[in-house]
């Protein structure tokens, strides 16, 4: 009997998705639980699971059509793959046009197999995950596996950096890398072969590796020695082209074997040219002339992610009709709170008690009291939301991201203090998803954490709104007729004056600071 595959069930705001990719076509066997089609939305990529172990056997919403809620996407079948590949070989064989084709495809299996044989386990290829249709491509940014290192299934093998998201390409099963095609820093699209993988334990993997360019290059010639180095004859040919000093190229291989990737990378780069003078020589401009001391520069590309960053705050100038309030907030009765039950409040709930939590709090209720602030323009609509979901800017080693806190208005204290600082934990990790980012209808930041006394904070569109904190300092402050010293804090609202008059954006400032300077309200509600 056949299983339906059904799109997932969307929330009330999205009203229809888009086929985006099927990782799986007619006939190919599935496991239980396993991907086999990704629906994008106009907020998230949603993945379509097997529900049933079985064979693909109807596509019934094909790449790039819209689909509905709980919309039959196709359907499983009982049995393994190989009962319809036969059915397709039968169905290819009465037309003669495929003819040449199919023989083609014997000759390639007839290689796979062999070369399977000869490296002692089934060998897959490692693509680039999927990306939606807003990401054209990725950068190859770290490769956490060398070829011919033991692996197991799903560790993960390389991250992909994208304009949003650090991506990871994990393990298919225990075995090793047999050969990396695409390496660090290089660009890649969806779907890209990425390396080349074979089943079975690492050291016989990296045996066959090392052995296959060999093969594959100069029909079965062995390895020869240049110089004081062991060169594959894949990467001797090359040498040979490009005319490079071997001595300068370091072997990647198994006992410092210099194979084919090293000397494209030699290529690439330019350093084993012979007669250059030494390898980074690229990295200083020959015809300047030297001063005293060392003027060295370095260039590097800018991340995607950066990119992004510089696209979106540009375009938030461009586009919004930004105006900032500024105020600031005497922090006394706050860091007195803090100091009475911080020690109490690790003990109960496992985590420091920090700042950013009252701060959270305080602005989840001035959004409710100024929904105009809590609102998002949506081209020429607006549109109003009846949640706080507060965006907590968050400063990794690739640059700002901005995940979102959910429903703050009903989370506690602890909750925030704990979701920030796991937050903050995946961020620097490159362990943020999509769904962490996406959304929000306000945003705090804090540059206080790095000695900043005051700035203005630009607008995270379609956002209309941003909080930014500071530095605590302690100023002479008049309080009741006589001069005190107080921790003293500078509060800066940035908003879209289209959507923000001047007086709500003031008074929801004024909200904040008497929010903070007496917590009870929060208590209170008042």
């Amino acid at each position: 009997m056949a299983t339906e595959i059904k799109a997932p069930t969307f929330p009330e705001s999205v009203a229809e998705g888009t086929v985006a990719a099927w990782h799986k076509k007619p006939g190919d066997s599935v496991e239980r639980d396993e991907l086999i089609v990704e629906i994008e939305t106009d907020k998230v990529v949603l993945e379509v699971v097997a529900p049933e172990a079985g064979t693909l056997t109807d596509v019934m919403a094909e790449e790039g059509e819209t689909v509905e809620s709980e919309q039959v996407l196709g359907k499983i079948g009982e049995g393994s793959a190989s009962g319809d590949s036969g059915k397709k070989e039968e169905k290819s064989s009465d037309e003669p046009k495929a003819e040449k084709s199919d023989q083609q495809d014997e000759k390639k299996d007839a290689k796979q197999e062999e070369k399977q044989a000869s490296s002692g386990g089934k060998q897959h290829d490692v693509k680039a995950p999927s990306f939606p249709e807003s990401i054209q491509e990725g950068t190859v940014a770290t490769w956490h596996k060398k070829v011919g290192e033991a692996v197991k299934r799903d560790e993960v093998l390389a991250d992909i950096e994208t304009d949003k998201v650090v991506l990871e390409v994990v393990a298919p099963a225990d075995g090793a890398l047999a050969e990396i095609k695409a390496e660090e820093g290089s660009q890649v699209e969806s779907e890209a072969i990425l390396a080349v993988f074979t089943e079975g334990g690492g050291s016989d993997v990296a045996t066959a590796a090392d052995k296959e360019p060999a093969a594959s290059a100069d029909d079965g010639a062995s390895d020869e020695k240049m110089g004081d180095k062991i060169v594959a004859p894949a990467a001797r040919k090359l040498i040979a082209e490009h005319d490079l000093d071997v001595a300068k190229i370091e072997g990647t291989g198994k006992g410092g074997r210099v194979l084919k990737e090293d000397v494209q990378k030699a290529v690439k780069d330019g350093s084993a040219k012979k007669g250059a003078a030494k390898p980074a020589a690229p990295a200083k401009s020959a015809a300047a002339p030297v001063a005293e001391g060392e003027r060295t520069e370095k260039r590097v590309p800018m991340t995607r992610l950066r990119q992004t960053i510089a696209k979106r705050l540009v375009q938030a100038q461009q586009t919004a009709a930004m105006l900032t309030t500024y105020n600031e907030v005497d922090m006394t009765e706050i860091m007195a709170l803090r100091a009475q039950y911080k020690d109490t409040f690790l003990k109960a709930h496992d985590i420091k008690l920090g700042f950013m939590g009252f701060f959270v709090k305080a602005a989840s209720e001035a959004l409710k009291r100024f929904p105009d602030v809590n609102a998002s323009i949506d081209g020429t609509d607006i549109v109003y939301h009846g949640y706080q979901d507060i965006g907590v800017a968050v400063s990794t080693d690739r640059g700002l991201v901005v995940p979102v806190l959910r429903d703050t208005d009903n989370m506690k204290i602890a909750d925030v203090e704990r979701t920030i600082v796991d937050f903050g934990k995946r961020g620097r990790d490159g362990k943020l998803g999509m769904d962490d980012m996406i959304g929000g209808t306000f945003t705090i930041t804090n540059g206080g954490t790095f000695g900043s006394l005051m700035s203005t904070p630009i607008i995270n569109p379609p956002q209309t709104a941003i909080l930014g904190m500071h530095k605590i300092q302690d100023r002479p402050m008049a309080i009741n007729g006589k001069v005190e010293i107080r921790p003293m804090m500078y509060l800066a609202l940035s908003y879209d004056h289209r959507m923000i008059d001047g007086k709500d954006a003031v008074r929801f400032l004024v909200t904040i600071k008497e929010l903070l300077e007496d917590p009870a309200r929060l208590l209170l509600d008042v």
